[in-house]
């Protein structure tokens, strides 16, 4: 007899089989019980007849929410039950059954964010967070995916890093050995400029972590980024491979995860339009809209959350900003020749009030003008001497980016806050679980 998943159900019509997990739900009605089983998958209604299978009848009765079951029966088409298809139980072995006195904390019923977020470790077997995670396993792989395609290398950049790649303010300190200090890494792009000149086009994919004191529903203290970066790359070989990237992954999720998106109840209409080429306006441009629209935006100001809802909600995809001041961008961003008080730098704004999801451009390729943005940022040059390094020896134009996977995943799923789409969120006041 085939062990199978609930998500292979389908293949199995008329067939007896195995399914492996746990008892979601459960309601009885005179001799027929309805159990609602997960298996990681998704879930599927059951049906067990006392008359019939009064074994199993009674191993399922007053069974307990998540108690760990193996359950045998046919599986048959069913158009009103979840997934289209439910199981005719014949067979039940109960694994582990959860102590009706110490019952499972997480009820079927409303519970305040506080008291999810505190049992995470068991909020993420409700059905709403499953499909979440398995939304966000998808744009994973599909990132990479792409972005193997495009013929760019993986590599991994540190996570203990000697000095700051961002600002100093939003830095985690942390005791490495023999007293030496050392932080957790902002980004990996500097490491990843050097994997760049060795291998010409990779990217890094992995945690990163900011101390900004911030609360609100787009931040985490720590999160991933994808990180390309190119050598011999310019401002619009990036725009062009960020509108790719996204709509890649957007369109992946749209295809392979359709039931997860249904069960989130997504306008997936508003997916849909998210391919390439996306909207471009200058940061030029950008101010003079806010300021036709009433916000008193000026040149020279950083875009927060309510500028940039206002510059997105105008599309039905990102949009992006490109050629910001230099004086409010990172100290590695190449000058516009043209204006060399704007930066080779671009934002990705997501639609529907869900901001940046990517911040990028071209990297500073002058040994002088390096050192000299050093000196401004009052950056100890000591620990960039390695970066120095690669403006030393054979310095090309190049060019990179960073994607924000919960920011873009958090916009894909429709979620409100970016907390419900990493397994474990870290935020301002929150480590535990």
């Amino acid at each position: 007899m085939p062990i199978i998943t609930i998500e292979q159900a389908g293949q199995y019509d008329g067939q007896e089989v195995t399914l492996r997990g746990w008892l979601y739900n459960q309601r009885e009605s005179g001799k027929l019980l309805f159990p609602i089983f997960r298996d990681g998958t998704g879930i599927m209604q059951g049906v067990c007849s006392l008359k019939e299978q009064p074994a199993a009848f009674e191993a399922l009765r007053g069974l307990t929410q998540e108690s760990s079951v193996i359950v045998t029966g046919k599986i048959r088409a069913e158009q009103r039950a979840p997934g289209g298809f439910e199981i005719g139980v014949s067979a039940v072995e109960v694994l582990q059954r959860v102590s009706e006195s110490q019952p499972y904390p997480i009820q079927l019923k409303e519970h305040g964010v506080d008291f999810l977020l505190n049992q995470r470790h068991l909020w993420i077997r409700s059905p709403r967070q499953a499909a979440i995670l398995r939304i966000r396993a998808e744009a994973i792989r599909a990132a990479r995916e792409f972005m193997d395609g495009q013929g760019y290398t993986l590599t991994d950049a540190p996570i203990f890093t000697p000095a700051a790649c961002e600002g100093t303010t939003t830095l985690f300190e942390v005791q490495y050995i023999d007293d030496e200090k050392a932080y957790l890494t902002q980004s990996g792009q500097l490491y990843v400029e050097a994997t760049a000149m060795a291998l010409g086009k990779v990217y890094a994919f992995g945690p990163t972590f900011r101390a900004e004191k911030s609360k609100t529903r787009r931040h985490l203290t720590e999160f991933w980024m994808l990180e390309p970066e190119a050598a011999y790359a310019d401002l619009g070989d990036m725009m062009e491979l960020g509108e790719g990237l996204v709509s890649h992954v957007v369109q992946s999720v749209l295809k392979n995860r359709t039931r997860e998106l249904e069960a989130l109840k997504r306008d997936t209409t508003k997916l849909a339009t998210v391919k390439a080429p996306f909207p471009r306006i200058s940061y030029d441009e950008a101010i003079a809209v806010l300021q036709k629209s009433g916000n008193p935006a000026k040149h020279g100001d950083d875009f927060g959350g309510d500028e940039e809802t206002i510059l997105s909600s105008q599309y039905d995809r990102p949009l992006i900003v490109h050629r910001y001041p230099a004086a409010i961008k990172a100290f590695y961003m190449q000058p516009d020749p043209q204006r060399p008080d704007l930066a080779l730098g671009f934002d990705m704004l997501a639609p529907e009030g869900y901001g940046e999801i990517i911040g990028g451009g071209q990297r500073i390729h002058d040994y002088d003008l390096l050192v000299k943005r050093l000196r401004e940022h009052n950056l100890p040059e000591e620990s960039f001497q390695w970066y120095l390094d690669l403006r030393r020896y054979g310095s090309v134009p190049h060019a990179g980016f960073g994607l924000g996977l919960e920011r873009t995943v958090a916009w894909i799923c429709g979620t409100e806050h970016i907390r419900e789409v990493i397994p474990f969120p870290r935020m301002i006041y929150r480590v535990y679980p």
